[in-house]
């Protein structure tokens, strides 16, 4: 059985969310999943991608074929970096231990950017409301505060 990770639409008319799953590749699109992983919103900025990385990784690991899209999520959240890794310890370049320090630091590393992406995005949406309103509005993370 030939099993793929790949997305699931969801989401109305030109308004599209995805579900990241590990499906049989003979199954339709929207269809039967052997298990969902994660998923993918497009529409935020920056995108939205929620990923167990640790299941993506196990099924990469049993031989699951991402598709191009999920290939680029997998990268970006760092999973393929991390087989990349595993395939160096598996041939004796370097230890689990240090091929762990250096998934870990990739990771805190990715998660800072991509923070401040969202932050960034977040700065320029006040400053246009400031501009047209002549007051920014507030975020609800703010008023929480």
């Amino acid at each position: 059985m030939a099993v793929k990770i790949r997305l699931q639409r969801h989401g109305r008319t030109k308004a599209p969310f995805y579900h990241i799953v590990v499906a049989d590749a003979r199954s339709p699109r929207d269809g039967r999943f052997i298990q969902k992983i994660g998923t993918y919103n497009p529409m935020t900025a920056p995108a939205t991608i929620d990923l167990d990385r640790d299941a993506a990784f196990d099924w990469l690991n049993k031989g699951a074929q991402p598709t191009d899209t999920a290939t680029a999520i997998l990268r970006y959240k760092g999973v393929m970096y991390r087989r990349h890794l595993a395939e160096g310890v598996h041939k004796g370049a370097l230890t689990q231990e240090a091929a762990d320090a250096k998934y870990n630091a990739w990771i805190d590393q990715k998660e800072k950017t991509i923070i401040a992406a969202v932050n960034k995005t977040a700065d320029a949406k006040a400053a246009f409301h400031k501009q047209v309103d002549g007051k920014p509005k507030t975020r609800p993370s703010d008023t929480a505060q």
